[in-house]
């Protein structure tokens, strides 16, 4: 009967350790789909009216990250009308601002702009 009890605390302390271990990789594999899916509906629904559907107007993937996540954050005057609108005013977060353009980045390299 000590043997049985001890073999099952075994066990469960092997498998409790295990999942301990395993939990990170996890949730942030969940996180980063949640981020690509939510940068996806963002792009759809704020960004395509200007940007394309592929990123493919008005969108420079070979500036800098930060330049790029700025004009997300604080918004870019153009050349001409519709002026780049600040969304940080809006709630997005820098983390938020480099999921877009990641996300964007990727948009346009697969369409082969």
């Amino acid at each position: 009967m000590k043997a049985l009890k001890k073999i099952g605390i075994g066990i469960t302390t092997t498998s409790v350790v295990g999942l301990l271990l395993l939990a990170p990789f996890g949730k942030a594999a969940a996180t980063q789909e949640v981020s690509a899916a939510n940068a996806a509906d963002f792009y759809k629904a704020k960004c395509t009216a200007c940007h394309g559907a592929k990123a493919e107007k008005k969108f420079d993937a070979t500036l800098p990250e930060d330049q790029l996540v700025d004009a997300v954050l604080k918004g870019k005057k153009a050349e001409k009308p519709p002026n780049m609108p600040s969304f940080e005013a809006k709630g997005v977060t820098a983390d938020q601002a480099k999921g877009l353009v990641a996300f964007m980045k990727q948009l346009k390299s697969s369409a082969g702009n």
